[in-house]
């Protein structure tokens, strides 16, 4: 890959980093059967560094099939560390990890970025320990990283080109990242929008932890998608299909 320059600005590439298996009801109200669905993982690669919006599954789910390997494919080639050497970016390199919450899907891949600072909304990382939700393991997270604990809007490199800013009510410290390219804004939303359709609809799941708030992302999305923003849906299997693995992103040529 290329290395981001003054010249190239931001850069971003997209990883799949496991899949799991849910009531399709998880991700929209309504929804018939199940899904599976992408657990997605981005690349940002800025002049001054290199950040990661979330980490997917946890390399220990490889080869599992009992317990959560029942619901959870993941295979060899899909932890996050494995993504990015096939890139020739060293995952000890990474300064940042952006983690847009805390369930298993999204911070299973933390440790294999073990030089990284997490940056984390102040009010999720309080929230994984509370032990009311299952979907939080503390073995993926609590691992002595250094954590940078936010409260609201964040400039990542401090010239406004990753930017991250709060979108609760999946969970209540979901934060999602707006992104600067030479080609355009993207959005990475997490789980504050799980489909495109959820957006078109503005639909939610049957459960969120706070509707108000999570109807609250989805009216801020949308909001940026009439701007012109790109938006990358959290786990919309159709949508990602269409999104190019491991290589440079053109968000002039992202659907969204």
């Amino acid at each position: 890959m290329r290395q981001a320059t003054a010249e190239t600005g931001v850069l971003v590439y997209a990883f799949t980093c496991g899949y799991i298996t849910l009531p399709t009801t998880y991700f929209i109200a309504g929804g018939e059967g199940k899904t599976k669905v992408p657990a997605c993982s981005f690349l940002i690669d800025h002049p001054d560094g290199l950040a990661v919006f979330d980490t997917g599954f946890s390399d220990r789910f490889v080869g599992l099939e009992d317990g959560l390997g029942k619901i959870v494919d993941m295979p060899e080639e899909h932890p996050i560390a494995v993504r990015l050497e096939a890139l020739d970016v060293d995952p000890g390199a990474v300064q940042w990890i952006i983690n847009s919450h805390l369930h298993l899907d999204h911070a299973g891949g933390n440790r294999m970025l073990p030089n990284a600072t997490v940056i984390v909304q102040e009010q999720e990382w309080d929230f994984g320990f509370a032990g009311e939700d299952g979907a939080y393991s503390t073995q993926d997270f609590d691992i002595g990283q250094t954590v940078k604990k936010v409260r609201g809007e964040h400039d990542v490199f401090g010239d406004g080109s990753v930017t991250v800013f709060p979108t609760p009510g999946h969970t209540p410290g979901h934060q999602s990242a707006r992104i600067r390219t030479a080609t355009g804004e993207a959005v990475l939303a997490g789980d504050c929008c799980n489909f495109r359709r959820s957006l078109d609809e503005m639909k939610m799941p049957e459960n969120v932890y706070n509707a108000d708030h999570y109807r609250g992302s989805l009216e801020s999305l949308s909001s940026l998608r009439r701007a012109g923003a790109r938006i990358f849906y959290g786990h919309d299997p159709d949508f990602w299909s269409t999104v190019p693995q491991a290589t440079e992103l053109n968000m002039a040529t992202i659907q969204s």
